[in-house]
């Protein structure tokens, strides 16, 4: 009778302590997600651009274009440099309202 107390009492403590896990990790993931949905609702505002996902990989090519025309500019390739910038340029200007 003894024995089927302490592995009760053994259950319960390992179930409290998964429900604390559990419930902290929850609540990191939680806020990790409200983080990122706050900065993307910021930029998007400030942008004025809407927060689909479309509109997002758009702004992160064109972002990623004006980067190449920087880097072409960089290695003494104006050439290049200009045709990066007025591709990076068009596609944020579908992105940017």
């Amino acid at each position: 009778m003894h024995v089927e107390g302490f592995f009760e009492w053994l259950g319960q403590a390992l179930g409290s302590l998964i429900r604390v896990i559990v419930d902290a990790l929850s609540g990191v993931f939680n806020w990790l997600a409200s983080a990122g949905a706050n900065f993307i609702d910021g930029l998007a505002r400030t942008l004025g651009m809407d927060t689909s996902l479309v509109s997002i990989l758009a702004l992160i090519v064109g972002l990623l274009l004006l980067f190449s025309a920087v880097r072409a500019f960089m290695s003494a390739s104006i050439i290049m440099g200009i045709i990066w910038a007025l591709l990076g340029l068009w596609v944020l200007s579908w992105v940017v309202h």
